[in-house]
């Protein structure tokens, strides 16, 4: 650890507390969490490039949003999964702690942006039908996500440069599994109280500016639902918006307890508690979520395993 320096050249990530038995454990549920991730979100990509009767909006966003998963789940799980295996505390560069919070955030940042959009996407979808397809055409919908992705990355560069800026004099081992911000803010023997404050606003700022949207168009949607004259109408049409909806309240559930708070130094066994949610559990539910719940997306993965079944009969 380090004694009277005024920065640190590389973290020790404490992990997971407990025995080595209990750790090999973790390792093989989460193994396999990612592991599916994986395979979830990319069968989602797949069919959702390869296939002509998901070319709409709907699954256009889809698509990026597993990348998104994809990425902010391989930012984490891998480092994770290193740290599980080996004995003691894992050494992390201050560059790979830079750039794993970096994206880490940033790819979360867009991902909110994204969620924004898919909200109003079914809010047009649902309450002006007529109009949708004018209204989300291929060019507003390529511009929604490129602004996605851009807000994301370019918003989150000063948090980091800021967090990073920071004097760690105090120690160097990071109470966590990856490089989390309020474990680092901790570390530092600068005053960070200023710092901290302007990060909750940011937070803030990208949590409630995103969930306004969504809040405003599922609250047009459920107007126009409840009028709709019948069950069977109301079931297909809230159907359309029941697999976002999910994904919004785990989400921003997990995001508001983590960074919603002016003190993100507290809690390190609370943060990481959640920081699985956000990183692991979250985007291994979501390919679910949006399939399940999906008739579409199930019949065009039926047709895949059947043709699949059939080239290799042949």
């Amino acid at each position: 650890m380090l004694v009277n320096y005024s920065s640190a050249t590389e973290f020790y990530l404490l992990g997971f507390p407990g025995s080595q038995e209990l750790r090999h454990i973790l390792f093989v549920i989460f193994l396999f969490l990612y592991s599916m991730t994986l395979m979830g979100n990319s069968v989602i990509i797949v069919i959702v490039c390869a296939d002509r009767r998901l070319k709409s909006p709907m699954y256009f966003f889809l698509g990026h949003l597993s990348v998104m998963e994809v990425l902010i789940t391989t930012v984490i799980s891998p480092v994770m999964l290193c740290g599980l295996l080996l004995p003691g505390m894992q050494a992390v560069s201050l560059r790979g702690c830079v750039a794993q919070l970096f994206l880490y955030l940033a790819v979360g940042t867009a991902e909110f942006s994204l969620l924004a959009v898919m909200a109003v996407d079914r809010y047009v979808a649902v309450c002006n039908p007529l109009r949708y397809s004018a209204v989300m055409n291929s060019h507003a919908c390529t511009s929604l996500v490129a602004c996605s992705w851009v807000f994301g990355f370019l918003f989150q560069i000063w948090p980091v440069y800021a967090t990073f800026q920071l004097a760690y004099c105090k120690d160097n081992v990071v109470n966590n599994f990856f490089c989390d911000r309020g474990q680092l803010l901790k570390l530092s023997c600068d005053d960070t109280l200023f710092t901290e404050f302007i990060l909750f606003l940011m937070a803030v700022f990208v949590l409630f500016g995103s969930l306004i949207p969504t809040i405003v168009s599922y609250t047009y949607i459920i107007s126009t639902i409840l009028r709709i004259p019948s069950a069977s109408g109301r079931r297909k049409a809230f159907s359309t918006c029941a697999s976002h909806f999910t994904c919004v309240v785990l989400g921003y559930g997990s995001c508001f307890f983590l960074y919603v708070k002016p003190k993100q130094t507290q809690a390190s066994d609370y943060n990481r508690t959640v920081s699985l949610m956000v990183t692991v559990v979250t985007p291994f539910l979501n390919p679910f979520i949006f399939t399940l719940r999906n008739d579409k997306v199930l019949e065009v993965l039926r047709d895949g395993v059947k043709r699949c079944c059939h080239v290799v009969r042949n």
